[in-house]
């Protein structure tokens, strides 16, 4: 979706942009917005490219632009932007924006990419604003590498200034719970004129914001009671029982598969990686209320990122359950040697690995980001991490992946018990029970489906 809007208004300035991302109002909704490009200029027409609300306009996806025609002011290559919100006990808001090949009055000022992304979450256990994964890259200014440091201001000769990621944040622990952030990407501001721009323009590269807010009226969730695997005796020889997949509508098998990119992603101590390959951001949404999946509760975490990014195998292990489901849509699990099971959901293709039965390596791409399933038209990678020790739980038996993400994305570990259980209330405080057998063998966490009917049985044998 494109919006080109000519109207006599002035844009939204920055230092209202900036206001806006502190802590959210009493009265504020949780919600997310984007553009592309704005141009202000005393005395003529505002512009603005690519402007987003959520859920009016989710997405928006541009091959070019240049202002004038012949691009001598701005031109940018291929751009796209989305936003996407979800209320309830456990909000969330996220609001991203890719500008690329960015030239400005003829190459005086040029950027190889903007990139800016802004995820919010409010609940009654924890808030979050997150800005982490915004960067700017090839960012140059009259000649000279300019560092993309947020924050920083540039003098352009006598004619303006340009500020570089203008980024602010807040969050609200209560009174409801809520969280906000908002970010620029680069911000021109002509003190005299120029480049047949007047004095007092304005131009914005890239603008971002989302909000998200605890609405405690909501029914909480009300998973599945969980109970800790029986006590093994001497001389037991037990087994892990499988904990099934929720089965759905519109089961089909297969999917579209994508040659996959070569890329290299570093591993952590342990043989983890962090499962998308670039610029991602992710939530604390673990727990949320999901009506329409089994206990009725979010079983994994939301990882956003561009439609088509490779996925990566997040350690050694072997693929299966490879296909479409109703709600998942493209989806595929992998076990990795020690038996804990991860979950990948929406995807847009697998790549050629995606075989049931194959091996694969940590860091190998298995997949590619999409908004297959119930995805909403966002594209993200739905994950969940089922520890080997929890199987016995079914479907249940899975731990927030918060922690664990973003230890993996700085390439270090932490124990899968990091990953809180989701309980009611009143159940008191979750942990992770301590595993009461020693795993021998295991069966298949989900039902059957793949692109090689029966591999999965062949690979389960003894």
């Amino acid at each position: 979706m494109i919006r080109l809007l000519a109207a006599s208004v002035a844009v939204l300035a920055l230092s209202a942009t900036l206001a806006a991302a502190a802590p959210p109002t009493s009265s504020s909704d949780t919600g997310a917005s984007a553009y592309l490009v704005r141009i202000s200029a005393p005395g003529r027409d505002s512009v603005s490219l690519g402007d987003l609300t959520w859920p009016t306009s989710p997405t928006a996806d541009v091959q070019s632009f240049q202002y004038p025609a012949d691009g001598s002011v701005l031109s940018i290559g291929r751009s796209n932007a989305s936003v996407f919100a979800s209320t309830g006990a456990a909000a969330t808001a996220r609001s991203q924006a890719n500008v690329i090949v960015v030239s400005l009055f003829a190459g005086e000022i040029v950027a190889a990419q903007v990139t800016l992304s802004a995820t919010t979450g409010a609940s009654a256990r924890s808030t979050l604003a997150d800005l982490t994964t915004s960067e700017i890259q090839g960012l140059r200014a009259l000649g000279q590498d300019i560092p993309a440091k947020p924050g920083t201001i540039v003098p352009l000769a006598d004619w303006g200034t340009m500020t570089v990621l203008a980024e602010a944040s807040g969050v609200r622990k209560k009174n409801p719970p809520g969280a906000q952030a908002s970010a620029v990407g680069l911000r021109v501001k002509l003190s005299a004129d120029h480049g047949g721009m007047p004095a007092g323009t304005e131009i914005t590269i890239g603008g971002i914001q989302a909000t998200a807010v605890a609405d405690v009226s909501a029914p909480q969730p009300k998973p599945g009671k969980l109970t800790a695997a029986p006590a093994v005796k001497p001389g037991d020889r037990p087994t892990i029982a499988p904990a099934p997949e929720p089965k759905v509508e519109g089961e089909v098998p297969g999917g579209p598969v994508k040659v996959a990119p070569e890329v290299t992603a570093k591993l952590s101590a342990g043989g983890y990686v962090f499962p998308v390959y670039g610029p991602a951001s992710f939530g604390d949404s673990f727990g949320a209320p999901r009506p329409d999946v089994q206990g009725g509760w979010h079983h994994g975490e939301d990882v956003f990122a561009p439609a088509g990014t490779p996925l990566l195998a997040v350690a050694d292990g072997t693929l299966h359950t490879i296909g479409f489901n109703r709600i998942g849509g493209y989806r595929i699990w992998l076990r990795d040697t020690d038996g804990n099971e991860f979950y990948y959901a929406h995807l847009s293709a697998y790549s050629p690995l995606a075989v049931e039965g194959r091996q694969v390596k940590a860091g190998d791409v298995i997949g590619f980001v999409g908004d297959t399933g119930d995805a909403e038209g966002s594209p993200h990678l739905h994950f969940e991490i089922h520890p080997v020790s929890m199987l016995s739980l079914g479907y249940d038996g899975a731990v927030a992946p918060y922690p664990i993400l973003l230890a993996w994305r700085r390439a270090d570990d932490v124990s899968f018990s990091a990953g809180r259980i989701y309980t009611a209330p009143r159940h008191g405080a979750a942990t992770l029970p301590l595993p009461g057998a020693v795993l021998l063998e295991s069966q298949d966490i989900g039902s059957t489906s793949g692109l090689a009917p029966g591999a999965l049985e062949r690979v389960m044998k003894p």
